[in-house]
């Protein structure tokens, strides 16, 4: 169970209280990501979120920071997506005090010390090139770039190493005053802790403000599409890294659930269908696994593959046969079953850590839904149908919607297109 409670100022607070844990998660997310920034300070939700760990003005460094945390055991870290910008510290419950007084200290009273500041640039610009060297990390930002092109969710988070270089503290300072405030925030706990206790030391670290809204997003459109597109960013590997995606509902549509069943049945674990036809049968990858991936107004059905160069083409010629043929000749029942069972069971592994348990939860807020808690979300999951997910199958895979991203040695997109459109 959870509490939900709206302050006077707009902010939120969520509390999970646990009795079977010795452990509590503290979390504060904020509506800022990627898609509220302009091109030209495209990567200052990332930077800005890094700052956050370079001194206070009662914790004057990053060594100063850490070592408080670090000598009570305590797990912490930060996160940076299109939507939202999170930090979080997961400790035993008796150090949850410290837990608030950390996050308060850098949330509120970070320096933004110019020399810091500088010096972090090369650390970012350095976390930029460990993604793009890595073909496996690098796909989904080459595919999202495709598929949501000319939108504010086609922008890489990190930013381009240019803007990294030339943001100004003045920028910075001002992106994070301009967002980072309580009528903005999500403050969630999860784990073994005391509900008075906490809304104390809430009161004491997060007081309350002024009144203000949480920041509204401007609903993307996609670019019209007539036939498939191909990205190919050419890269000498002895592997391809494939994306091949559809335009899809929201996370927030009723849909939305019924497709994550539809993505597990064709390439969600080793006994999908597409794990058994591309790698066991056929032996032509590592890795396949497929997934629907969603934001607050839009989002994707994505199959993604690591796949011998050799035999690229017979491997893009077989997922698409897969798809074709869950389009149209559909799922069966047994199939719907086993899905489901496999997605409850990860679930509610899922929901055993506290810190996965306070994103189950904060993610729904974020988007403005009213909040379910498991057993509803699984009952959910009980009602969907097979002639629904079959429908469904119908409506997505539509090819010449198909975006398709290739990190690998090959130059020409010809070929490719032709299996798309064929």
């Amino acid at each position: 169970m959870f509490k939900r409670i709206v302050r006077k100022d707009g902010s939120v607070i969520l509390l999970a209280p646990r009795q079977d844990t010795q452990a509590v998660t503290v979390q504060v997310l904020f509506k800022v990501g990627s898609r509220q920034e302009s091109n030209a300070v495209n990567g200052v939700s990332h930077f800005v979120e890094h700052l956050m760990f370079k001194g206070t003005t009662q914790r004057p460094n990053t060594v100063d920071i850490s070592k408080e945390l670090d000598a009570v055991g305590a797990e912490y870290n930060a996160f940076t997506g299109k939507e939202a910008t999170g930090y979080y510290i997961t400790a035993a419950s008796t150090n949850i005090k410290m837990a608030f007084d950390v996050l308060s200290d850098m949330l509120h009273n970070s320096k933004f010390d110019k020399s810091e500041m500088d010096r972090e640039r090369g650390v970012i610009i350095e976390e930029i090139n460990m993604y793009e060297d890595n073909p496996r990390m690098h796909i989904e930002d080459v595919f999202e770039d495709l598929i949501f092109r000319n939108t504010v969710l086609g922008r890489d988070i990190a930013g381009p190493r240019e803007n990294i270089r030339r943001l100004s503290r003045q920028a910075l300072y001002n992106y994070y005053k301009k967002y980072y405030y309580n009528g903005n925030v999500i403050i969630a706990v999860a784990g073994r802790f005391d509900q008075s206790k906490i809304l104390k030391l809430l009161s004491r670290y997060f007081p309350v403000t002024r009144r203000a809204s949480r920041v509204k997003i401007k609903k993307v459109n996609l670019v019209r599409q007539s036939r498939p597109v191909v990205d190919i960013r050419f890269k000498k590997s002895e592997q391809v890294q494939l994306m091949l995606g559809f335009p899809n509902v929201s996370a927030i549509d009723k849909k939305y659930l019924a497709y994550q069943v539809l993505a597990n049945i064709l390439g969600g674990n080793m006994s999908s269908r597409l794990f058994l036809e591309i790698r066991e049968r056929r032996g032509l990858c590592y890795s396949i696994h497929c997934s629907a991936q969603g934001y607050e107004d839009i989002g994707a059905l994505v199959v993604a593959a690591g796949l011998n160069k050799e035999k690229i083409y017979e491997a893009l010629n077989t997922i698409k046969a897969e798809l074709n043929k869950i389009k149209n000749k559909g799922i069966s029942s047994d199939e719907l079953k086993k899905a489901k069972e496999n997605i409850r069971g990860r679930v509610i592994l899922r929901m055993e850590d506290a810190h996965s348990h306070v994103n189950f939860l904060s993610e729904q807020e974020l988007y403005g839904q009213k909040i379910k808690d498991v057993r509803a979300k699984l009952a959910e999951l009980d009602k969907i149908t097979t002639s629904q997910t079959n429908v469904l199958a119908k409506q997505v895979v539509n090819w010449s919607q198909a975006n398709l991203a290739i990190i690998g040695p090959f130059v020409n997109k010809n070929k490719f297109i032709k299996i798309l459109t064929k």
